[in-house]
């Protein structure tokens, strides 16, 4: 126990931010957001007070419907739901207008969040870093991205999910999961399994599911027609 500790506190100092090289690692973001006293929408919306701050809330900034939904089901910028949209912003928005690949490098993300947590309105209540719940957890095989569904599994494994969503892609209020890339679906499933996206119904239905059953459901609906 206690060598598991010490080596969970050496992990977490590690990724304690440094706002001064997030300084560096933030002019990956500026040429579509800006924070700061005079910080205004650009691309994408300004960053001032991000943590916790509902999803699509700025004004005067038109956000993408995929992103208006994420802030219907009720989206809050925390650290953990910053840090994993950093890491991958597909994980937290599927269809995102964000196109940025990710910082996957767990300092950078700590260091970014550090300086962005200047400019929050109540910054000692923020951390300057937290364990989360992602991809890249230990508890999660990362091999779960290679995983080969069985189609015809899915298929039968599909019937809940065709209560809601409609199996030939239309959209009818509720976004369509078909053809979607494999890794796309995946770590959405993933990302409600660890309580990220905030869709409670999807929270319970992921939660059922192991990582072959996840695969599975990808490989049939990333086929349908």
């Amino acid at each position: 126990m206690a060598f598991t500790l010490a080596v969970a506190a050496g992990a977490a100092a590690e990724t304690v931010g440094d706002a001064e090289r997030g300084v560096d690692v933030f002019r990956k973001c500026s040429a579509c957001h800006q924070v700061g006293k005079s910080a205004i929408n650009r691309v994408g919306p300004h960053l001032n007070g991000v943590f916790g701050r509902t999803a699509g809330t700025v004004e005067r900034f038109k956000y993408s419907k995929h992103m208006q939904r994420a802030s219907a089901d009720g989206l809050v910028w925390t650290y953990e739901t910053l840090d994993a949209f950093l890491e991958n912003p597909k994980s937290m928005v599927s269809a995102t207008r964000m196109n940025f690949q990710g910082l996957k490098k767990a300092q950078d993300r700590a260091d970014v969040l550090a300086y962005l947590r200047r400019f929050s309105d109540n910054p000692r209540d923020i951390p300057e870093s937290e364990p989360t719940l992602r991809l890249d957890d230990p508890n999660l095989d990362p091999a779960v991205l290679t995983l080969e569904g069985d189609p015809d599994y899915g298929e039968y494994l599909s019937s809940e999910c065709t209560t809601c969503h409609q199996a030939d892609g239309s959209n009818q209020g509720i976004p369509p999961i078909t053809n979607w890339p494999h890794e796309n679906f995946v770590v959405a499933m993933h990302a409600y399994k660890q309580q990220l996206r905030p869709h409670p119904v999807m929270r319970m239905v992921a939660g059922r599911l192991s990582d072959e059953e996840i695969a599975a459901l990808a490989a049939y609906f990333g086929g349908l027609e």
